[in-house]
């Protein structure tokens, strides 16, 4: 793939380049995964390309909190906490 860049566009790279000592290919890659999260985090696009599949989901989410705690408190002890003020 050739892409032509603006002459403003190819400034902004020029500069990123100098700044951090990336490749171009790089700095692009980083600036579309960027652009693609912000994205994601208005709702256009999914964050992900895989499918939405809620027993995967249930699995990630289990595998996350496995570790984590409240420092032996129930989640009933946060909730009368939080009352309290």
């Amino acid at each position: 793939m050739t892409v032509t860049l603006t002459p403003h566009a190819a400034e902004l790279l020029e500069k990123e380049i100098n700044g951090t000592g990336r490749s171009p290919e790089e700095v692009v890659e980083m600036a579309l995964e960027k652009l693609r999260l912000a994205r994601a985090l208005e709702g256009t696009v999914p964050l992900s390309d895989q499918p939405r599949d809620p027993a995967r989901a249930v699995d990630s989410i289990r595998k996350l909190r496995k570790g984590l705690s409240l420092g032996g408190l129930t989640v009933k002890d946060l909730v009368n906490e939080g009352r309290k003020y």
